[in-house]
This record gives C-alpha cells, structure tokens and sequence, in this order.
C-alpha cells in the first residue's frame, strides 16, 4: 500500500510533480525532434541520389529505435522496482541527451561513408532503451506519490511534460524553417535542436537533483520480484493484456497527430514547411494545458468516460477527417485539434489507468513492458508506413488500420473496471 493515498485531500505537491516530469520533457523534446527534422538530414546521413530512399531509410532507424523500448522499459523498469525512482528517471535522461549529443556531431555520409548511418543505429537504440524506462518509472513516481483523489490530476503532467517537449521540437522547427533557408536547413541547421537537447538533458539532471525527495514511494523498500516476466504473465495476465488494448489506438494517435502530421502534410499535402510547424506547434499548445483539466475531471467523473470517448470519437470520425489534410493552416489546424483533444481525454490518465493496475514491486516492469512493446510495434512502424504507402498511394489502408485499432481499445475501456478513487493494489 503507498503510505501517500490518503482519503484526505493534500496540498500540490508541485516539486515533486517537477522532479516526476522534468527528464519527460527533455526525453521527449530529443525523441522528436528526430521525426520533426528527418525531412532536412536523412540526406546526410545516406545517399543523397534518392530522397524517399533516403527518408525511409532514416525512418526505418527511427523504427529500430522503437524496437528497444520494450527492452528499455522491462530493464529499466526492473531498475526502478528494485533501486527507486528516481536513480531510474536520472539514468534514463543522461541515456536520451548522449544519444542526441552523437547524433548532433557525427558527420555526413559523405565524409565518413557506412559509419554515418551506424552512429545514427547506435543514438537511437540509447535512446529508444532510454524512452522506453522513463514512461515506466515517471508513471509510477507520479502515481505513488498522488493523494488517492488527485491521482488523476497529478498523473497528467507525465504528457503535459511530454507536450512541452513536443511544442519546444515542432516551435524549434517553426523559428529554424522561419529564419533559415532549405538549403542551411540540409546542410547544418537541422543540427542545432540536437545539441540543444544534449545539453537540455545537463539541466534535467540538475533540477532532478537539486530537489529533495525524502517522501517517495521506494518500491525496492517491498520483497524484490525474483522473475518479473513470469510473475507478470502468470500473476497478472488480463492487467497484462489490458495495457495492450489500452496502447493500440493511443500509439497511432499519438504519432499520427504530434510527430508525423507535419511531414505528412509537406509531403502528401503540398503544405509549406512553416504551415505545417506553426498549426503543428498551436495544437501542441492546446494539448498541453488540456492534461490537467482531462486528468482533474478524471478524479471527478471516473477514467472510463473519458477513455470511451477517446476511442468512440476516433472510430466514428477518423477516416473522415484525416482525408482533407492539405497545404492550408487552418484545415491543418482543425484537424490536429480534433486529434489531440481526444488523445488528451487518454493520455492525462494513462499513467494513473496503468499505475492502477499492478503492486508496486512489479508496477514499473508491468506498465514498461506490455506498453514499450505495443509502442514499438505499432508507433514505431508509423513513420515508416505512412511514408511507403504514400509513395505506392495507398495510405488508406493505414486508416482502416487506425480504425481496427479504435474498436480494439473501446471494447477494452468498456470492459475495464472503474479505478478512479480506488486504492493502489
């Protein structure tokens, strides 16, 4: 039982809210930024004779990244269990800023030929280790140290921090493609958001430590799980199972209307790259300061109805909307507004919901594992996907599969017991 979940109600804790989320911004921000400007370097780093070639080769490697965030979330995770929190959210930033830092100064395909490509495998295979541990172990530090009534309210800033990040990445490319020609872009500019991540990850560390914790939830207080895997498959199969139901439609969701929209519509719908940033970065805004309101309606009303309505409205509406993406601002707008406000209605509680489902000496290794998984093997193929049945023209069959993955998920929100108010296990 986490000593926190009183019945009372408490004070905000805001520093530890801070502490929860500060490395998810800086995660964040460096994962993103690799979707957002692949468009400007996959030239460098493969050769340039074609460039869907070359675009689809640096999203393959940002498919590989994904890969590991399985592997991230059930070893890190495990970490977490075992060790704390919070030595689990400070390996996990310094894992994302190096991988950005070699990314930032490998030189081009052009200078150093096979190795170019292999240093970018190597960034984010680190990366996608880091990513997949952070989710896990900020998931469960917010959650074990809400107050049972706020679990909800505080669980939202895990994305709320994760929009500031995604807003800094999608503003950064709005001011570099404002201030700087296509042909810098190409050749240097799209380097700067990645040093500025490698160094944004020195400063997560340091606010992560200047603030004293002595009241967090230590899972590694409770008997360490000597099988993790096997304890989770046998002990908690339908929990298991449940987070993967949870995970199908919010991963497309999440990488069609925050990462990719902007590279689709340069490419698919003619939009000027300062179009595309700019409703890309408004949306991103209206998301962020969507969380809490999501996540405090949550601890009032229950998690199922926002979460039904979250896969309801994609399934209805989703088909038709995204077929009128194209070169104009406001459409652009429209479109990632209906997406993310009801992605928001999901991704405020999502780590409340997941939290909720397993103890705390198994709950990092629970949520990592079945979520990074369902994350690598559909968000990670997103990118990918999108890019090659554009260029056969056939993207439709992709939203037939967003389609299948919103029924997948209402039936499992439907069938879900209510959590809101309950006690952690």
């Amino acid at each position: 039982m986490i000593a926190s979940n009183t019945t009372t109600a408490e004070p905000i804790k805001y520093k530890k809210i801070l502490i929860g989320s500060v490395g998810n911004l800086v995660e964040w921000f460096d994962w993103t930024i690799y979707a957002a400007f692949a468009i400007f370097f996959s030239n460098q780093f493969f050769p340039s004779t074609n460039e869907t070639a070359a675009l689809l080769a640096t999203f393959a490697i940002f498919a590989v990244g994904f890969f590991m965030r399985p592997l991230g979330g059930f070893l890190i995770g495990l970490f977490s269990d075992r060790f704390g929190r919070r030595n689990a959210l400070s390996l996990t930033i310094v894992m994302m800023a190096a991988g950005s830092l070699i990314i930032g100064i490998t030189p081009t395909y052009e200078s150093i030929g096979i190795a170019a490509p292999l240093l970018l495998v190597v960034a984010r295979l680190i990366q996608g280790l880091s990513l997949g541990g952070e989710y896990a172990s900020a998931s469960t530090y917010l959650t074990e140290m809400a107050p049972i009534k706020q679990r909800g309210f505080y669980s939202s800033f895990l994305f709320m921090s994760a929009a500031m990040g995604i807003l800094l990445a999608s503003g950064l490319g709005w001011v570099l493609t404002t201030t700087l020609s296509k042909a810098d872009m190409n050749a240097w500019g799209w380097r700067i958001p990645f040093i500025i991540g490698a160094l944004g990850g020195v400063i997560g560390i340091w606010l992560r430590y200047s603030i004293k914790a002595d009241d967090e939830s230590e899972a590694h207080t409770q008997k360490a799980v000597k099988q993790p895997l096997r304890t989770l498959l046998r002990d908690y199969p339908v929990e298991t199972l449940r987070i993967i139901g949870f995970s199908t439609l919010s991963t497309y969701a999440f990488y069609v209307f925050m990462a990719y929209l902007p590279t689709y519509a340069i490419r698919q719908g003619g939009a000027d790259p300062k179009i595309a940033f700019g409703a890309n970065t408004i949306a991103i805004v209206a998301f962020m300061f969507m969380q809490p309101l999501f996540g405090y309606l949550s601890d009032k009303i229950g998690r199922k109805p926002q979460l039904i309505t979250f896969a309801l409205g994609n399934l209805l509406f989703f088909y038709f909307v995204i077929q009128f993406v194209n070169a104009s601002f406001t459409t652009l707008l429209l479109i990632e507004l209906f997406g993310l406000t009801l992605y928001a209605m999901y991704s405020s509680i999502a780590p409340a919901i997941m939290a909720e489902q397993f103890p705390a000496n198994i709950r990092a290794v629970g949520i990592g594992t079945p979520y990074n998984l369902m994350v690598a093997i559909l968000g990670g193929t997103t990118p990918y996907l999108l890019t090659w049945l554009q260029s056969i023209q056939m993207e439709k069959i992709f939203y037939f599969v967003v389609l299948l993955s919103a029924l997948i998920s209402l039936i499992t929100f439907i069938k879900m017991p209510e959590t809101a108010g309950s006690e952690l296990k």
